[in-house]
C-alpha cells in the first residue's frame, strides 16, 4: 500500500510541473508575436454637456516582436465613431485610436469599440467609454438691445 501512495504522489508530481512547463512554453510563444496593450480599458467622461467636444484617445503599444496590424476599429453604435491607425505599429512602438462620441444624445453613456487585430495575446481587444451627458442649458430672455420701447 505504502509503495501504491508513493507512486500515485510521484505520478502527480510529475503531471503537475509537466502542466506547468507546458503552460510556460505557450505563453512565451505568443510573446515572439504582435501583443496588443491599451493605455486604459476605459475612458470616462463623467459628466459632459450636451454638444461639448466627445473626443478621446487610446494609446495602443504593441509589446510583442512583431508588427502589429490593426485591421479594423468598430464602435458598438452609430454615436461612437473610432479611427484606427492603417499602417502597421513596429514593436516597441506606439500610436493612438482616436473615439469620437455624439454628445447631441443626453444622458449615460455605454459604449463600446472592438479593435480587431494580428494580435497574439487578445486578437479583439475591447475598450469602453462612458459618462453622462448633461442637456444644455435653455436660454435666458433676450436682452434689451436699445430699440423702441413703450413708456
Amino acid at each position: 500500500m505504502k509503495k501504491l501512495t508513493f507512486i500515485l504522489i510521484a505520478f502527480l508530481g510529475l503531471t503537475s510541473a509537466f502542466a506547468q512547463e507546458t503552460s510556460g512554453d505557450t505563453d512565451a510563444k505568443k510573446q515572439d508575436g504582435p501583443v496588443i496593450e491599451v493605455n486604459k480599458e476605459v475612458h470616462d467622461y463623467g459628466t459632459i454637456t450636451q454638444g461639448d467636444d466627445g473626443g478621446c484617445v487610446f494609446e495602443v503599444t504593441n509589446t510583442g516582436k512583431e508588427p502589429l496590424i490593426i485591421s479594423m476599429c468598430k464602435g458598438s453604435c452609430g454615436c461612437t465613431v473610432p479611427a484606427c491607425p492603417q499602417e502597421p505599429i513596429a514593436a516597441g512602438e506606439t500610436a493612438e485610436i482616436t473615439v469620437k462620441y455624439n454628445t447631441n444624445r443626453v444622458g449615460p453613456i455605454n459604449k463600446s469599440v472592438t479593435i480587431t487585430s494580428n494580435a497574439t495575446n487578445e486578437p479583439r481587444k475591447i475598450v469602453r467609454i462612458k459618462g453622462n451627458v448633461k442637456a444644455k442649458p435653455k436660454g435666458s430672455a433676450p436682452l434689451n438691445t436699445g430699440g423702441p420701447t413703450n413708456k
